[in-house]
């Protein structure tokens, strides 16, 4: 436990003193938040009301999608995770501690633009505060269990770019941040339902905002749990302590199952 807390404590100093976990963490979300803040209401001001939920996501997504791969496979290309294995530190506090750090402080982001949201941008907080703690836990479980698994597969720093982005991208331009997901077409609309970030905005729609959901919320927030739960499944069982080990337990493909909850939904909620 001793080791643990140790592990997990330098994690978490290495999220605000590392110059690139920084920017992801903190300055990226919080700069994007402010520019949109004052930009977005002036062009479309309906935006005002999913101001803190989509730019929630956003933080989420950016911090762990973009910040927890890249150190993952960086820690295995420079031999840290051998170091690891001869000293007993066992694979799954590896792959849990960033997730967790990089929950706590997308905590403290997340309270700083739902707080600051309404007095700079009076937009509309959340009207139920213990759903709107359920939804963000759950999202930010799932997109840190797609993170790692993510890290564990790539076998290079670009690839970690190139898979994070398949996700990264869409999500922004399909999962409700920026455009509403009931002005989709009905095919683009059900790829949306793939990416955590239609399920988290809807789920926060509907449960924390009060306002009507396009699909069931609840069954949303389960398909994040399912998610973030195969993800980091995954992960373990596809783990490599070193890059030179060219043998796995399982193809990387194997990866793809964690797409399974999200498509089980598709043809589930409404």
């Amino acid at each position: 436990m001793n080791a643990f807390l140790h592990h997990f404590a330098f994690e978490f100093r290495t999220g605000i003193r590392n110059k690139q976990l920084l920017l992801m963490n903190y300055l990226f979300p919080l700069g994007f938040y402010l520019m949109m803040g004052f930009i977005m209401p002036e062009i479309n001001p309906p935006f005002r009301e999913v101001l803190i939920p989509a730019m929630v996501v956003f933080s989420i997504l950016a911090a762990t999608l973009l910040g927890i791969p890249d150190p993952l496979v960086n820690a295995r290309e420079n031999g840290v995770f051998r170091s690891y294995k001869i000293n007993g530190v066992p694979s799954i506090s590896i792959l849990v501690i960033p997730a967790i750090t990089t929950m706590l402080h997308l905590l403290i982001v997340t309270l700083f633009i739902t707080f600051s949201a309404s007095w700079l941008f009076d937009a509309p907080l959340p009207e139920n505060w213990l759903n709107f703690a359920i939804v963000f836990v759950a999202t930010a479980f799932a997109c840190a269990g797609i993170s790692v698994l993510i890290g564990v597969i790539s076998p290079s720093s670009r690839m970690t770019v190139l898979w994070s982005q398949i996700i990264f991208v869409p999500s922004m331009l399909l999962g409700g941040l920026m455009l509403p997901y009931s002005m989709l077409p009905a095919i683009a609309g059900k790829f949306a339902q793939l990416l955590p970030a239609t399920q988290a905005m809807n789920a926060l729609t509907g449960l924390a905002m009060g306002k009507v959901a396009d699909f069931s919320p609840w069954g949303s927030v389960i398909i994040l749990l399912a998610s973030g739960i195969l993800a980091f499944g995954l992960a373990v069982y596809l783990f490599s302590w070193d890059s030179r080990n060219t043998t796995r337990r399982g193809h990387p493909l194997l990866a793809l199952l964690v797409l399974l909850p999200s498509i089980v939904g598709i043809f589930l909620l409404s």
